[in-house]
């Protein structure tokens, strides 16, 4: 499973990232987690507003940091 934070490296891309971590280590998944600050990159999923996750190149939130918990859920299902 690979997992992308998209974001410039602000305060809350760096919350979404840990909280990213502690739900698979939770779930005991094994994921690759990458981080993509460059914007050109950023704009080919669509996002308008950061920190956002992709999981498995499928968008699954933008503009908010879940909580480890709404990660799990996303990452279960």
């Amino acid at each position: 499973m690979v997992i992308k934070i998209l974001g410039g490296g602000c305060a809350n891309c760096k919350r979404l990232y840990a909280n990213v971590e502690e739900a698979a280590k939770q779930l005991g998944l094994d994921v690759t987690l990458e981080k993509v600050e460059d914007y050109p990159s950023i704009m080919k999923y669509g996002v308008m507003s950061t920190p956002a996750l992709v999981v498995d190149e499928e968008l699954k939130v933008a503009g908010r940091v879940p909580s480890v918990d709404e990660i799990k859920a996303m990452l279960q299902g």
